[in-house]
């Protein structure tokens, strides 16, 4: 892959000799990272890789359409490579660029499943390998009180303290998902769980082309104990396309999540997020559509089928963390969008809930060693679900028919720390009603993962 290469190159310019001061008595066997980091540069270049390996075998299924899972077994592999550059222009003025590549393909061209197995894929198996910009983002702290807190720095924040009380603002070109809804047991496809309803809230359709990227502004403030943040960003122009549409009078999304850090259990750290969001865009509606079809308007349901309007979509989300003793964390999402409208920017689910843990391997002598487990249920609304019945294609899901139940996804893995910052990471899916379609499955998708991060 061409940006692995680029990556690596890179790798060996920065502040190599400030970094090696800085680091120079780590020990490789703790160290996450292939290549060290300093923390007095004002530069940042870093990297990763990641590619994941699925496969299926053979599964029940009473029929296929256009969209289904392919029913016969499949394997398919999938790169990613990111290289990410920072600029601390002030203490306080960030300048941030990732450049980003994919390859390889997702098993079924990612069709078929609400729960997708593996976030890396791009939903749009059309587009090149070609590197581009993922993120382009001016970062702004605005300190509102003289007291510092130690802060972790890395490639979306390059101060290594901040005010205890600040605001921040972003603007330019990033993934909403960056941002919000975020959680440290169920949220990074590199390290932890692949599926894009466990690391994502499934029924959160956030603002994003194709590609999981957006324009748009966020603001923040932070104290001591909470957080809340705002983002405006644009939405593409169709249902999972790559082009934005840059009237917001035509199309935008907003977004809201209120962040409460506490000690929910005596001594050990928690945090509850609240989100909602609404959506502004060209949306069909699954009433409409299945109307049509059956008033014989059309000779088929299309949600896409009605003249350019702008209507609007809203949705709610809860995100709880908890740390329950030294090695163990547990995390829950649950999530609701008033379903009426297409599912437009993320994926096919309007209710969602989920809940899991991670373990530390620091017990039996593996400190960076981690292992997970997750189950998610998501479900449609009773419009979408007949608008599948009559024979409707979303932009991943269409069996032809519908037998409707809940599609409920099992996953767990195991990360494996082999050295500096190489991982790997044998994962298991046990997924049932593929496609919310109780007619097919069960299945079975075992992966692979490799990870290097630079």
């Amino acid at each position: 892959m061409r940006l692995a290469a680029i990556i690596f190159c890179l790798m060996l310019w920065p502040t190599t000799a400030t970094s090696q001061r800085t680091n120079e008595n780590a020990d490789a066997k703790d160290s996450v990272t292939l290549l060290p980091h300093s923390d007095a540069s004002r530069f940042w270049i870093s990297g990763q890789f990641n590619s994941i390996f699925q496969t299926h075998p053979a599964f029940h299924a009473a029929y296929s359409g256009a969209n289904s899972l392919q029913q016969r077994g499949e394997y398919k592999t999938s790169l990613l490579g990111t290289l990410y550059l920072g600029l601390q222009a002030s203490k306080h003025t960030e300048l941030l660029l990732n450049l980003e590549s994919t390859g390889g393909r997702g098993i079924s061209q990612a069709l078929g499943l609400a729960g997708f197995t593996n976030l890396d894929v791009v939903r749009n198996p059309t587009i090149g390998s070609a590197p581009y910009v993922a993120r382009a983002m001016l970062h702004q702290i605005v300190p509102l009180s003289s007291e510092e807190a130690d802060s972790s720095r890395n490639a979306f924040s390059l101060a290594t303290k901040l005010p205890v009380r600040r605001l921040e603002f972003r603007i330019g070109k990033f993934s909403t998902a960056d941002f919000f809804d975020v959680n440290s047991v169920g949220s990074d496809s590199h390290l932890q769980f692949m599926n894009w309803t466990v690391d994502n809230n499934g029924a959160y359709d956030y603002a994003a082309d194709t590609r999981g990227y957006t324009f748009g502004a966020i603001v923040e403030f932070q104290d001591r104990n909470w957080g809340l943040r705002f983002g405006e960003m644009l939405m593409p122009k169709v249902a999972n396309g790559l082009d934005l549409v840059w009237n917001l009078r035509r199309a935008r999304s907003e977004n809201i999540e209120l962040e409460i850090r506490r000690k929910f259990l005596p001594k050990k750290s928690g945090v509850l997020r609240l989100l909602s969001y609404i959506n502004h865009a060209n949306m069909g509606t699954y009433r409409d559509a299945n109307n049509a079809f059956l008033q014989g308007r059309i000779f088929a349901p299309d949600i896409t089928a009605h003249p350019p309007t702008t209507t609007v979509k809203y949705g709610f989300g809860v995100n709880f963390e908890q740390e329950v003793t030294t090695y163990l964390r547990a995390f829950t999402r649950w999530g609701w969008n008033e379903g009426q409208h297409e599912s437009y920017a993320y994926t096919e689910v309007d209710e969602t809930f989920q809940m899991g843990a991670d373990y530390k391997g620091e017990p039996w002598g593996r400190k960076l060693d981690k292992v997970g487990v997750a189950l998610v249920s998501n479900g449609i609304s009773a419009d979408h679900q007949k608008y599948l019945a009559l024979g409707g294609q979303g932009f991943l899901l269409g069996d032809g028919r519908l037998s409707y139940g809940r599609e409920n996804i099992l996953e767990a893995y195991y990360n494996i720390h082999i050295w500096r910052g190489g991982f790997t990471a044998p994962d298991l899916q046990y997924i049932t009603h593929p496609g919310y379609n109780r007619d097919r499955g069960p299945v079975v998708v075992p992966a692979l993962r490799v990870h290097v991060d630079f």
